[in-house]
């Protein structure tokens, strides 16, 4: 069977991970070289369960990463975050976050990190469970407004998103899938804000806010059409 043609992303990935696990390592140390670790992640974000938590998602939890670098005390460690927080990634099991986590456990301290740096990563990878960062957690606050970052997104984006993530979850019943996802939204909903950063405050806040509802009225009336 022919190999997937690759994502024409990869190779910046490979060199945007390389640079950060660089940049992080503990000097002195003998590590295998970043391209193991790039190879692998990838394989993992390709994985073909995924519709939504694809490598296209990776980029773009990278490049808000990017605007919001300012706002972090350790961006580097942040973009490391970005890389395991859904490297583990399965629709039908729970705890993906934290087998993400654990992965980041084990792999950051042979790729050279220290026990604090390994430890912030695994810290912040796990904060993507409930994205509720505790004030002034400021690398918390760039991780979750660049992973949520999405929901700001045009009404045309947004559509493709929320049918992208109810294609991950095509194993579940069309009821239950509405109550589920309502059940999130909702939570979000109540959040004093979704966005902590400064910049996520005042640019996607709003839009992010607006495209929640509408797509919570569109589960609601779905729901009493059913």
């Amino acid at each position: 069977m022919p190999a997937l043609p690759e994502h024409p992303a990869h190779e910046d990935l490979r060199r945007r991970l390389a640079a950060t696990l660089n940049a992080v390592a503990v000097t002195g140390r003998d590590a295998p070289a970043p391209e193991a670790y790039a190879e692998d992640l990838l394989a993992r974000w390709a994985e073909p369960q995924r519709r939504y938590h694809t490598t296209d998602h990776l980029v773009a939890v990278l490049a808000h990463i990017d605007v919001l670098a300012p706002f972090a005390e350790n961006a580097e460690l942040v973009r490391l975050a970005a890389w395991f927080h859904d490297a583990v990634y399965h629709p039908d099991r729970a705890h993906n976050e934290d087998r993400s986590a654990r992965l980041a456990e084990r792999a950051l301290p042979e790729a050279g990190l220290s026990t604090p740096d390994t430890a912030e990563v695994a810290r912040l990878v796990r904060l993507t469970v409930g994205h509720d960062p505790e004030p002034g957690d400021r690398n918390g606050e760039v991780l979750c407004d660049a992973d949520l970052a999405i929901l700001a997104s045009s009404p045309e984006a947004y559509a493709v998103y929320a049918a992208a993530v109810r294609e991950e979850y095509a194993f579940v019943p069309e009821d239950a899938f509405r109550d589920g996802r309502a059940a999130i939204l909702d939570q979000l909903l109540t959040l004093p804000r979704l966005f902590r950063t400064e910049y996520g405050a005042a640019h996607w806040e709003e839009a992010a806010r607006r495209n929640l509802r509408g797509e919570l009225d569109l589960l609601r009336a779905g729901h009493r059409e059913g």
